[in-house]
């Protein structure tokens, strides 16, 4: 089936606005994806859908940024019409929440960022986005950068359309002002990111309920309850950006997504700073594009089917670590060799005490442990790549991913005998 040009090879997925579909534009022989509306409605429908459709591709044609999909091409036919867009061979954040819960710390902070950056862009050229949501953010590519699509119902600043009154997007995450039918401007988006952002760290969004009108009130009227009460983790910087995302009056957030951007990464860079040890990553499944995010930085990618640390901690600053973290594990919070060593009887004095002397009775056969169980976790790593490169090439996503743990694993093993050298001598 053709439209336009382009080839369709698969839909890929359907909503209020039309359909999307991979498609090949053999000109250049370039694989796009191609969002299409049926223009077969009653006449005043088809206006409606087809001005809306258009205005899609006007808004984000005017944006070129890293973190913003690409739009490439607009046009019609008899039945539809379409937009050609980059393809993003990737997941959904609602994908991802959905299949893994909430993200550690690192990818929900990096994640906001990249998504801030796009906002910032998008304001600086006149645009709002208005439907700001897990759906509409992407992470696809060998880096698994972080792209914002659907501005299917963003408007001109300049536009007097801000200011009729339309209940325009996702009523979960729409600001006070959406709510209420009233102008918006880019701090509405800045609200938006500010409940993905509390989503992607609890896995529920901020303002939760079944029934739209409980929803719309509690946005309008209730405070946005602390992400940290739900997840002990969170440190208090983060609690602090999200209430100011989240404040009822637009006077009362980050006035420009720049310097949301600014705070997330300075909160990241605290984050890491403070969480230095290396961390090892379980396989992650094979349907899970998502590798790492965009900056430099060691990710704990904790979106298996659980976190499974192994990592033995040598150095002395151990016992500071001691709160828990039931939704995310970390490496300073579980050591196995510990619950190996548990005490039958629950006793936590003894419990400790046996740790303490299994520590400095049998270290040799914890290092031992520890270095078969990464070895293991390294062989099955690599006969899974081996089994993958049967069917795909190098640059596959799943290979891709593959490579990116077992270099993390190696990198760890390499860690930890240097401090294995250094303690002997």
């Amino acid at each position: 089936m053709r439209i336009g040009r382009y080839e369709l090879i698969e839909k890929l997925g359907e909503g209020a606005m039309g359909t999307v579909f991979r498609a090949l534009d053999p000109l250049i022989e370039r694989t796009v994806a191609i969002k299409t509306i049926p223009l077969n409605l009653p006449e005043e429908e088809r206006k409606l859908f087809e001005d809306r459709f258009l205005r899609e591709a006007r808004s984000a044609g005017k944006l070129s940024h890293p973190n913003i999909v690409t739009i490439y091409d607009v046009g019609e036919t008899n039945e539809y019409a379409y937009i050609a867009m980059e393809y993003l061979d990737g997941m959904s954040l609602r994908e991802i929440i959905r299949q893994h819960g909430p993200l550690p710390i690192e990818l929900a902070l990096d994640t906001a960022q990249q998504m801030a950056l796009a906002l910032a862009f998008a304001h600086d050229h006149g645009i709002v986005h208005r439907d700001v949501k897990p759906p509409n953010v992407i992470v696809s590519g060998k880096r698994a950068a972080v792209k914002l699509t659907d501005f299917g119902i963003a408007h001109l600043m300049s536009n007097s359309e801000t200011r009729a009154g339309m209940l325009m997007g996702s009523p979960r995450y729409m600001s006070p002002e959406q709510v209420q039918g009233q102008t918006v401007d880019g701090r509405s988006d800045i609200f938006s990111l500010g409940i993905v952002l509390h989503e992607m760290l609890t896995g529920l969004p901020p303002f939760g309920g079944d029934e739209l009108h409980g929803i719309l009130f509690r946005i309008v009227n209730e405070p946005a309850p602390l992400a940290s009460r739900l997840r002990p983790d969170i440190p208090s910087g983060l609690d602090d950006i999200l209430a100011r995302c989240l404040a009822k009056r637009p006077q009362d957030r980050y006035q420009n997504a720049h310097e949301l951007s600014r705070d997330l990464g300075s909160l990241l860079q605290q984050f890491h700073q403070n969480h230095d040890e290396p961390i090892v990553n379980p396989p992650l499944p094979g349907s899970l594009k998502v590798i790492a995010f965009g900056m430099p930085v060691i990710i704990a990618i904790g979106l298996a089917l659980g976190l499974i640390v192994i990592t033995f901690i040598l150095d002395r600053n151990q016992s500071r670590q001691h709160d828990s973290q039931p939704s995310i594990q970390t490496p300073q919070l579980i050591n196995i060799t510990n619950s190996l060593s548990a005490n039958k009887d629950g006793d936590p004095t003894s419990r400790q005490s046996q740790r303490n002397a299994k520590r400095s009775g049998d270290s040799n056969k914890q290092e031992d442990f520890f270095l078969r169980v990464l070895d293991k976790k390294l062989a099955t790593l690599k006969v899974k790549r081996t089994e993958l490169l049967s069917t795909y090439t190098e640059l596959h996503p799943d290979v891709v991913m593959l490579d990116r743990q077992i270099e993390q694993l190696e990198d760890e093993r390499r860690v930890y005998l240097k401090r294995k050298k250094r303690q002997n001598n």
